[in-house]
């Protein structure tokens, strides 16, 4: 087995204090706007919970502030809640993943990388039993990678660990988040700490790993390439979606980072955005495109560097404005 080819960046020094000195110009209404214009009704799903999670809802609305993250529940719920079918996407990737929430299984010549292993309730049914409806062989999983430590991502991780040996890939911020907020019955045990711009390889197949705080504050984002009836394409995956916890420092990360990622991805001329929540990527709406596909279709997934690039936008956007509102909100309390 291949273990992970390190390709060494220096180090990401997330300077918010040079964000800040940048300074958020605008007002909330205009980066909503501006979101809004981004996403136009292609990401319309993006931006509303992106926005929803970054501005914080008016005490008297009532209403949650913040984002989700995670998707921590009581107990499992019932299968027919969640289950969804697997589907081939690419000719080297699946979806594997539930109807909320994406697992996505990369093959290369050496084995299977699944990227995000949902839930410890759900890992099972989707991607254990799912590969094998699409007649992969679950044993054949070297690594799993997990984009961030989130119950919903990395709840899944110690069962395919335990049960195939899988290696963990997930950075040391959230290594360490992880021992802060997972549970131990689900938390897997240390395999491999990412570094921003390290390089995890199998076989014929190299996903680059970026850095991307925010979220998190250890999020991975990605970038690797896949094909489609023979032709290469380049694939994007935010790692991280939500705002986190209302701190304007936690706003200022996540503006840095996506700043950061949309320039990678114009880099790479990325063609695909991959999300690990289904409704982000329109999923649903995909698969159900591609299992109708003829050969003349184009994929619905090859969207175009123009379209990641408003992907990532509509986010950072949404969190220029939820800067501006909390700092507003903290400006009028100290008074």
């Amino acid at each position: 087995m291949k273990n992970l080819a390190i390709a060494m960046c220096a180090a990401l020094t997330l300077a918010t204090s040079g964000v800040g000195a940048q300074q958020v110009t605008g007002t909330v209404d205009s980066h909503v706007a501006a979101s809004k214009a981004a996403a136009r009704t292609q990401f319309s799903a993006l931006q509303q919970r992106v926005c929803e999670s970054a501005i914080p809802a008016p005490p008297a609305a009532g209403a949650r502030a913040g984002g989700g993250g995670g998707g921590r529940q009581a107990g499992p719920p019932p299968a027919s809640q969640w289950h969804a079918e697997p589907a081939k996407v690419f000719d080297n990737l699946y979806f594997v993943g539930m109807t909320e929430y994406s697992a996505w299984a990369l093959t290369t010549s050496q084995g299977i990388i699944v990227i995000d292993t949902i839930f410890d309730y759900s890992v099972e049914d989707e991607v254990v039993n799912g590969l094998k409806k699409l007649g992969l062989n679950p044993a054949d999983i070297k690594y799993a990678l997990v984009s961030h430590a989130h119950t919903d991502h990395i709840g899944g991780a110690k069962y395919l660990q335990e049960h195939f040996g899988a290696k963990v890939v997930m950075s040391k911020e959230d290594w360490e988040f992880a021992d802060r907020t997972i549970p131990e019955r689900i938390r897997p045990k240390r395999d491999i700490e990412a570094k921003d711009g390290d390089k995890l390889t199998l076989g014929d197949t190299t996903i680059t790993l970026h850095l991307t705080p925010g979220h998190t504050p250890g999020t991975l984002s990605s970038t690797y390439q896949v094909k489609d009836r023979g032709r290469t394409h380049t694939v994007a995956t935010w790692g991280g979606t939500t705002i986190q916890g209302g701190k304007p420092e936690t706003y200022l990360a996540y503006i840095a980072s996506a700043d950061r990622y949309r320039d990678i991805v114009k880099k790479s001329a990325a063609d695909i955005v991959l999300s690990n929540h289904t409704a982000y990527d329109n999923t649903p709406a995909n698969i159900g495109k591609l299992a109708t596909r003829k050969p003349a279709d184009p994929n619905p997934y090859v969207v175009g560097n123009d379209a990641v690039l408003r992907y990532i936008t509509t986010a950072e956007e949404c969190a220029k404005a939820g800067y501006l509102a909390v700092t507003k909100v903290a400006g009028q309390s100290s008074r």
